[in-house]
């Protein structure tokens, strides 16, 4: 495969990053997975958004405009013969000294891959995780940001207890969103329901658009809101996946639910 690192095309063994890149000592930076289709970036625009959202939080001024990153794209889609593809964005800081206050001024690393987009997911058995809970009020949580530790022990967790990912609670143990995805639940009256950003959600480019799109509310979750829900499923840039049991329970009938199903089925059909 062929990557775009900071203007250039190459071979994936000849992308090279220096040792003291911050992203790699310190994860100090930000990614965003982007879907492409028919050679096309889906809902750009909004990963675009949350991008100077997130560099403006850190102080990190980014290397490229987006018409500059719309060129990478469709450099980095035709080196490697791709029109459906899952990119990966990743920006870090760059080269920097010891300790953790940056350079000034700094030289960020782009990094801009793609590969075929994975396959659908079955429906999801997913754990409430114990050992992580999501931090609601700091900053991070909004933002993508490269360190993704919390994330990862949970999906580990949820791998050690058999399930296939993991649901993270906020500090106040109510509901935030899986490792990877935001949560939607219907619930018992039919209102579709997600946490809110504020309760530790990442602000997801696809969940804006299914906030729109379903007419949901946001609206804080006790763990025990999917008890009696109708359905729930779980959403990304990548894809949407029935979420069928918690902890051993099945939501409803253990079936992915007919609103998970329309969506299933109209998801991203064409650019």
């Amino acid at each position: 495969m062929k990557v775009w690192l900071n203007g250039t095309i190459l071979d994936t063994e000849q992308a090279t990053i220096p040792a003291s890149d911050r992203g790699f000592t310190l994860g100090d930076g930000l990614f965003e997975t982007i879907k492409a289709l028919g050679g096309h970036a889906l809902r750009l625009e909004a990963h675009w958004a949350r991008l100077e959202q997130g560099a403006r939080l850190l102080r990190l001024p980014l290397p490229l405009d987006r018409a500059g990153l719309e060129n990478a794209i469709t450099q980095v889609l035709v080196a490697n013969s791709l029109d459906d593809a899952a990119l990966r964005l990743t920006i870090s800081r760059g080269p920097g000294q010891r300790g953790l206050l940056p350079p000034q001024p700094c030289t960020p690393t782009v990094l801009l891959s793609a590969g075929p987009l994975p396959p659908a997911l079955g429906p999801a058995r997913v754990v409430i995780a114990r050992e992580v809970r999501r931090n609601a009020h700091s900053p991070l949580a909004r933002i993508k940001a490269l360190s993704y530790l919390d994330n990862i022990l949970a999906r580990l967790e949820a791998q050690e207890r058999g399930a296939d990912d993991a649901l993270l609670l906020n500090t106040e143990g109510r509901l935030a969103e899986s490792t990877i995805a935001n949560l939607f639940v219907v619930l018992a009256d039919g209102t579709i329901v997600t946490p809110p950003v504020a309760e530790g959600a990442l602000p997801g480019v696809r969940r804006a658009t299914l906030l729109t799109e379903l007419g949901a509310e946001e609206r804080p979750l006790p763990p025990e809101a999917l008890d009696n829900a109708r359905e729930a499923f779980l959403s990304n840039a990548l894809s949407i996946r029935p979420l069928v049991a918690v902890d051993g329970r099945p939501i409803a009938d253990g079936m992915p639910g007919g609103l998970t199903r329309r969506l299933l089925d109209g998801f991203d059909t064409s650019a």
